[in-house]
């Protein structure tokens, strides 16, 4: 594992291929509502945040439930600031989390975020 500050070799490959599973969902399309954050929409909600080292999510719909990512993986996930008490987190590309997991907490996200849309705003 690479210590702090370094990049896993296989790192932006792993990041790519999380980004195109993200936008591969029905409805999902990239934006950049602040610079230099690279977010995917479903609507006009974002559901994943989309970074080099690290992807936000939405893990659960209440603060209770995200903090499970954190018992399991205290050095690679954590509460994003601002939106962690909504059930928001950031988990470490990388690290001990595997891509399954990863691509299935974007999926989690997503599903969570789609739910929350009115019906006539939702993907087909």
């Amino acid at each position: 594992m690479a210590s702090s500050g370094q990049v896993e070799p296989n790192q932006h490959g792993l990041a790519g291929r999380l980004r195109a599973a993200a936008l591969a969902l029905p409805g999902a399309w990239e934006d950049s509502p602040w610079d230099g954050d690279t977010v995917a929409k479903v609507g006009d909600k974002i559901f994943v945040f989309l970074g080099a080292e690290s992807v936000g999510v939405k893990s659960a719909t209440s603060r209770q439930e995200a903090d499970e990512w954190l018992l399991r993986y205290p050095h690679d996930a954590s509460a994003l600031a601002y939106i962690g008490r909504h059930g928001w987190n950031s988990l470490r590309l990388g690290g001990a989390i595997g891509e399954d997991e990863l691509l299935e907490a974007i999926e989690t996200s997503y599903e969570i975020v789609v739910a929350g849309l009115p019906r006539s705003r939702r993907p087909h």
